[in-house]
């Protein structure tokens, strides 16, 4: 394994060029802190043989949290497009189960790799720069593959909350699920972010 200095600083050199690349895709603009990815990774199921999703992982930086909390009898995939990033994971990250796709088949995917229902879904997905459609989408796409008593956690900027996509965003996610909890500030991120962690996806028509 690299030190941690210069795992920190790989990791963010291959963020960078992914997201110079394929902004559309990254929509960021570093790594989620590791105070950010503990806040996320706490519905992460400690006992038992969970199934955790990851959306979006790009350079791993919410994959090591859930892992931490993950038990031992537990299974973590991550769900992630961009065909470089898949790369840079299987290389740096051997543990983790790496699957390339869109995350709005999950369901499809998640099939293929013999997997049903899950107990937890993190997503790093950059929702901002999604289209209202494939934000519907794949919320959907969550709530159908949750167990119950599942949980489905992401993030937003704080600075963004007031604007129109992130408003609206936090109205589908009202719409999706029962329950949305809204996290305290992660000021130790760049940008501070929160999150929110949502129950009980509803049946949508």
């Amino acid at each position: 394994m690299l030190p941690a200095s210069r795992s920190v600083l790989a990791n963010y050199r291959t963020f960078l060029e992914r997201a110079l690349r394929r902004p559309k895709l990254v929509g960021a603009v570093a790594p989620s802190s590791p105070h950010l990815a503990r806040e996320m990774a706490a519905v992460v199921p400690t006992s038992g043989s969970p199934v955790v999703v990851e959306l979006g992982p790009g350079t791993g930086a919410l994959s090591g949290a859930i892992r931490e909390r993950l038990p031992e009898g537990g299974r973590q995939l991550a769900i992630e497009l961009d065909g470089g990033m898949v790369d840079y994971l299987r290389a740096e990250l051997p543990w983790l189960e790496v699957v390339q796709g869109d995350a709005a088949r999950l369901g499809d995917l998640l099939a293929e790799a013999g997997v049903g229902r899950v107990d937890a879904v993190v997503s790093g997905l950059p929702w901002s720069i999604f289209p209202a459609r494939l934000q519907q989408d794949i919320l959907q796409q969550v709530g159908s593959v949750l167990a119950p008593g599942g949980a489905f956690t992401t993030f937003a900027y704080v600075h963004a909350l007031g604007m129109t996509g992130a408003r609206l965003f936090r109205r589908r996610l009202d719409l999706t699920f029962d329950e949305v909890l809204t996290s305290r500030t992660v000021w130790r991120n760049v940008p501070p972010a929160r999150s929110y962690v949502c129950r009980r996806p509803r049946i949508l028509g």
